[in-house]
């Protein structure tokens, strides 16, 4: 197991696009308007049996870097990792699966809501953990008290978050990234209405000072 950090190794940019899709064959479509409004990475998230098939669809792209959300379990490590994932998230913190992706070299961003929680990731060896559900926890006001003890933890928010508040939490020196869907809302990819998904991507964008 490596010992870099995993904010060292994370290529998901300043905005990270989490995605929930039903039909694989939308991937394609749905990347190349994301990276038309300037985004570098995407999270695909296994909520749905389209997801494993819409990562490997990603997997060979080199002007988008395609991860895997909503990780629950070692085999879904392992098969999302086989699909191409480059890196792999998971909503709450399980030893199994940072351990499985640990050993497959793979970075992982384990959910933490507590301070107990950010200690468990730190044990492990990781210094980067996504903060879920960021707005019903209390925001960004919640990770920059978090921050205080944790000064060398970068945290990766997502949840609830929308264009009005993205830039109060990458305003935080404690924010590697901000994870979120209204760019990406299901029933924009349902319509297949990608300049509108490349209009909004341009906007968290600009809010985020320009940086992908």
């Amino acid at each position: 197991m490596t010992n870099v950090h995993e904010s060292e190794q994370l290529p998901v940019g300043r905005v990270l696009p989490v995605v929930v899709l039903d039909d694989a064959q939308l991937a394609e479509p749905l990347a190349d308007a994301l990276v038309k409004g300037g985004a570098t990475a995407i999270e695909v998230t296994l909520r749905t049996a389209a997801g494993l098939d819409a990562i490997a669809a990603l997997a060979a792209r080199d002007d988008l870097t395609v991860g895997a959300g909503t990780v629950l379990t070692v085999e879904q490590a392992e098969q999302a990792i086989g699909a191409g994932a480059r890196f792999v998230v998971t909503p709450g913190f399980a030893p199994a699966v940072v351990r499985a992706c640990r050993e497959a070299g793979v970075p992982v961003v384990p959910g933490a809501a507590t301070a107990t929680e950010i200690q468990m990731a730190l044990d492990a060896g990781l210094n980067v953990v996504k903060f879920f559900p960021a707005q019903q926890l209390g925001g960004a006001a919640m990770i920059k008290a978090l921050a205080a003890p944790f000064r060398n933890v970068r945290f990766i928010p997502t949840g609830g978050i929308t264009a009005e508040v993205i830039a109060d939490y990458l305003a935080l020196p404690a924010v590697l990234a901000v994870g979120a869907s209204w760019m990406v809302a299901a029933d924009l990819i349902a319509g297949e209405q990608w300049d509108e998904i490349t209009s909004r991507t341009r906007a968290a964008l600009a809010a985020a000072g320009g940086a992908a």
